[in-house]
């Protein structure tokens, strides 16, 4: 078994940072296995070198450990690229220059929907699909064309055994087009692979058996199962855990510094009162205690 925490070093982390970091820990620990961190850093702008230090000084104090060197992004970025390279010569990609504006305009029309839904908020109306890859300029984002996509692999089943929706699951040809559509491959923002795509490349490098990460990434799953389909990649488990919430049951995010590890651990709480905090058992469990929510 090898899982593995893979933040952005975009801000300090939070309690909902430490929940998924100790599950993740923990369970491998449980099972005999490895835990791996790794910095998912491909927008520079906002990767900031202090929030990186602040990264490993936090899980240290938590008291999880992991392998070194650890893996940066930035520095993989030409694996990214080959992997793009590779869905372009099956020719499953096509440059997008729809602005933001541009999508919401369209989802805005009558004959349109707006779809709130997970992995990209908005599913993409399809307005550049049908580019050839030959008019990319530096300014477009590429997308992978989810209909094309399909027709080579099928929807893709995957494992869940998180607590909250255990079982095999497999979206069928209509949901995965009308909840997610032609994801972004390559951001044009940072001028790096996106989310998607480095995340599956990234696991299989790194023989990531169990992937343990919040409920609001459960909807990336399939279109991730299919990018790993489409490359050839492993297949592993997939573990959704619930998601820690603030007062108002809004889920925290960076800028929520109240709940910033940091601030904790500087007012003298101890790893074990996070944890009691968070509602994960002692680190001797031999299993992971994720059945709140």
């Amino acid at each position: 078994m090898r899982t593995r925490f893979a933040p952005s070093p975009t801000g300090p982390l939070h309690l909902g940072h430490a929940f998924s970091a100790i599950t993740a820990f923990d369970l491998a620990r449980a099972k005999g296995g490895e835990f791996l961190l790794r910095i998912e850093d491909t927008d520079r702008a906002r990767s900031k070198p202090a929030f990186e230090q602040a990264i490993h000084d936090d899980l240290g104090w938590l008291g999880l450990s992991w392998p070194k060197p650890v893996w940066r992004q930035s520095e993989r970025l030409h694996l990214y690229e080959a992997a793009i390279e590779d869905l372009i010569a099956k020719d499953l990609v096509y440059p997008c220059s729809c602005s933001r504006a541009d999508i919401q305009s369209a989802l805005s029309a009558p004959q349109e929907g707006v779809t709130h839904l997970p992995p990209d908020a908005h599913v993409y109306p399809g307005t550049c699909r049908g580019r050839p890859i030959l008019s990319r300029r530096k300014t477009d984002a590429l997308r992978l064309d989810l209909a094309k996509a399909l027709n080579l692999t099928g929807p893709q089943p995957f494992e869940e055994i998180g607590p909250l929706h255990p079982g095999l699951h497999q979206w069928s040809h209509a949901r995965l087009q009308a909840e997610i559509g032609d994801i972004v491959l390559y951001r044009r923002d940072i001028q790096a692979a996106a989310y998607h795509l480095s995340v599956v490349v990234d696991d299989a490098a790194q023989g990531i058996t169990y992937v343990i990460r919040g409920m609001d990434l459960f909807e990336a799953t399939p279109i991730q199962r299919i990018l790993q389909t489409l490359l050839s990649l492993p297949t592993p488990i997939y573990h959704h855990h619930r998601l820690i919430r603030d007062e108002t049951g809004k889920r925290l995010a960076k800028r929520d510094d109240a709940r910033a590890l940091s601030r904790y651990r500087a007012e003298g709480l101890t790893p074990g009162d996070i944890r009691e905090e968070i509602g994960l058992a002692h680190p001797d469990c031999t299993a992971v205690n994720d059945t709140s929510h």
